[in-house]
This record gives C-alpha cells, structure tokens and sequence, in this order.
C-alpha cells in the first residue's frame, strides 16, 4: 500500500461525486486525510493502480499524498523527481493530453523514459490550481497497463475532484503561510526585545500601603494590541514559553529596586511551568517574595503533574495564585485542583460589584471560600470608590486597579514609593 492513511469511508461509488465531496467535507477531518481519501475513492472508481497529489517545487515533482499499489514501483510521500522529466509538467503546458488510454501509442509519451521503465500504460492528470489561478501541481492516476474505457467523462470526475483538491490545499497553504507569519513576528519580538515591564501596585486596604507588585506585559512591536494576543499568538506557533520567560526575566531585573518589603506577582502559563523553564530564572531570586499568577483561562490537562512542578518552588517560600478568578469556570477548577495561597477576584467580577447584586454575590462567596481554606484574597479592576467601598464592606483587604495605582515603568514607579 502506498500512501499515509487508509480510506476512512468506501466512498468508491462515483456515480454522483459531488456526493461524494460533500460526504468528505462533512466528516470534520483534517485535510490530509480528506485528500488521501478523495485519492482512494478515484483510484478505486476508475480501477487504476496509482493516484497522487503531486506539487510543482522548486522545478521538482514533490509527491504529497498517495494511494495505491504496484508490484514494481515504490513510491512514497515525500519523493521528488525533476518536474521536467514527468508527465505532469507536459500535461500542464499542453505537451500530453490530460487524458491518456495507452501511452505505448502516444509519441510525445514515448520520449519520457519512464514510459517505457515502469512502464505506464493508462494515465490521467489534470492540474491543480488556487483562486488566483497559479498552478499548485496535478491531481494524477494511471495503471502499467492501457485501458481503453476511459472516457471524457471519467476525466471530468478527476476534474471535479482536482478543483476539490485545490481548495483544500489553499486553505493549508494559507493558514501555513499565516503560522508562519506569527512565528517570524513572535521570533522578531525576542530576537529585537520589542517588550517592557510595567508594575502595577497591589494596596493594603486597611493598612493603606503597597504590599506588592504585578508584572506586567507591554509590547512595542506592530501591530499594536494587547498583551494577551501576542501571547496568544505565541502559544499558537510554540514560543509561549520563550515569551513568557524572557518577560518574566526582564521583570526580574528590577526586582531590587522594589521596596523590601513587598512581593513581586508574575504572570505564567502552565506549559511554561510544565516545561520545567521556571526553576533555572528563579534559581537566585528570593522566592518568598515571589508569587505566580496561573491565568484563569489557560486549560490544564494534568493537575496533579502541575502541582508536582510548583512543590520544589512552594515548599522554599514561593506563592502562588490563581488569577481572574470568578471570570469562567476554569477558576473553581484551579483553586480547588492547586489549593493557591491567593485568589485574584477578576476584574469582572469587581466592575460595579457596588451596584449588581449578583457579581456580589459571587464575589461574597469566593471571599467566604477563601477564609475557609485559609487563602488571600486580592481584586483586581477596582476603579471608583464606590466598588472600594463595597470591597471593605465585603472584607477584602488587597486589591490594585487604576483607583489605586495604574501600572508604571519600574523608575517613576520607585521615586513614588520613596515619597
């Protein structure tokens, strides 16, 4: 068997393809297995030995997907061949018809070797072609032996399939063509450190004092837009951790000019903790005045791995806190799973939780929680002093937010600490 993937349906009936095709696009599988299934069921139809997906290089014939067997030819993803030597490239520039009965016949066949070599006898090819019109390959077929039934007609199925072909291969091209856009642009990011920190104050309520600090992110690179995309994107290309790694470290560097008796929050994904990245940028810091921060969104296969990884850290002074807590249902998972020492209310949670009865409700009932299980509780967002003043009625004793001190370069932040 040549070829990637068996057939996951017996699509082999092509009486009406276009059936056929939808039948394909709706079984919700990645494309490859779509196009090595389209192979299957032409090769089968037209009982033909061979099929394959074939794209133009670099002046090479690259084979992409297969299907089919011969007692004599090997032939497997991923094999090239000068383009100029194919059939391919001479049904494409008109040298060969698209539609071959028995190329021992055909002159024009005759002056390719490999005609004689495998040998081909029945061979069908048409080209692959994007929206725009540029030529991605062919869609190909053909036995070591002549068959004198094909017909226009079966050329107009292979046709059909080639144009079904063609679409899925632009969705493939396009979205490669997009993750490598967002890689080159997150590897400019790190290579240029087109990146700052800013530290936001988290104030002690009833002591009326900054107890602490979170880091956080600010990108300078285009396009301008929030930190969490750019983080995003970087998890969608494999460089979350390089990211949130090199911010962490550039937070790091002005950990000294804090004032001693406040802590430092950093903002961390669990692949970053998984990854084991975290020990070796942490390794001479003083972790008891230290605290991470597991955003609430970010999905957690394995809580029990994760809680290993954090142990070393945590058992020498580290804390730990779960962030926008309150935002989703993720949160309740991460504070019951992880057992932080702190709970950050989200943002949400805190707007106009003086006036809407059930962000206050559910806020009361983190902060009962919280006391119940010996947990620290800090609201974020606080932006007028009517949520300030319901946050005390509520017993909250940390919170940060633009009321109490926007986020600030590390240098007006320290003079200010100082006055």
């Amino acid at each position: 068997m040549l070829g990637n993937l068996r057939p996951i349906t017996a699509a082999q009936d092509l009486s009406d393809p276009l059936a056929v095709l939808a039948k394909l696009e709706a079984g919700n599988v990645p494309i490859g297995s779509m196009l090595c299934e389209a192979l299957h069921a032409v090769r089968s139809h037209l009982g033909m030995e061979v099929a394959f997906i074939a794209e133009f290089s670099e002046g090479a014939r690259v084979f992409r997907h297969v299907d089919g067997r011969t007692e004599h030819l090997v032939l497997c993803v991923g094999d090239s061949n000068p383009l100029e030597e194919s059939y391919c490239q001479r049904v494409v520039d008109g040298r060969l018809p698209e539609l071959i009965n028995d190329a021992t016949q055909l002159p024009a066949a005759q002056e390719l070797p490999v005609t004689r070599e495998l040998p081909v006898g029945a061979h069908l090819s048409v080209p692959i072609r994007f929206s725009d019109g540029d030529v991605y390959g062919t869609f190909c077929c053909f036995s070591t032996q002549p068959d004198g039934s094909l017909n226009e007609r079966d050329l107009n199925t292979l046709r059909l399939f080639a144009a079904f072909a063609g679409r899925l291969l632009e969705t493939q091209a396009k979205s490669q063509q997009s993750c490598a856009s967002k890689r080159s642009r997150v590897e400019n990011v790190l290579a240029e450190r087109s990146y700052a920190v800013v530290y936001q104050p988290i104030v002690h309520l009833v002591e009326n004092r900054i107890v602490g600090h979170e880091a956080l992110a600010r990108f300078l690179a285009e396009p301008q837009r929030t930190p969490d995309k750019w983080f995003d994107e970087a998890g969608q290309v494999g460089l979350q951790k390089e990211l949130e790694i090199a911010l962490i470290e550039a937070a790091l560097q002005g950990f000294d000019r804090l004032p001693a008796d406040s802590y430092l929050s950093l903002n961390v994904s669990p692949e970053t903790i998984l990854a084991g990245a975290l020990s070796e940028v942490l390794a001479s810091q003083p972790l008891d005045r230290l605290m991470l921060e597991v955003t609430e969104h970010a999905l957690v296969q394995d809580y029990e791995r994760l809680a290993e990884a954090l142990e070393p850290l945590r058992r020498e002074g580290l804390r730990l806190a779960v962030d926008d807590a309150g935002a989703g249902y993720a949160s309740f998972r991460h504070i019951l799973k992880l057992k932080p020492d702190v709970i950050k209310l989200d943002a949400s949670l805190i707007r106009n939780v003086d006036s809407d009865t059930g962000c206050r409700a559910l806020a009361a009932a983190l902060i009962r929680f919280a006391e119940e299980t010996g947990c620290k509780v800090v609201a974020e967002g606080v932006e007028t002093q009517e949520e300030l003043a319901m946050l005390r009625r509520l017993e909250v004793n940390k919170a940060q937010g633009y009321l109490l001190g926007r986020p600030a370069p590390l240098g007006p932040l320290a003079k200010a600490n100082r006055t």
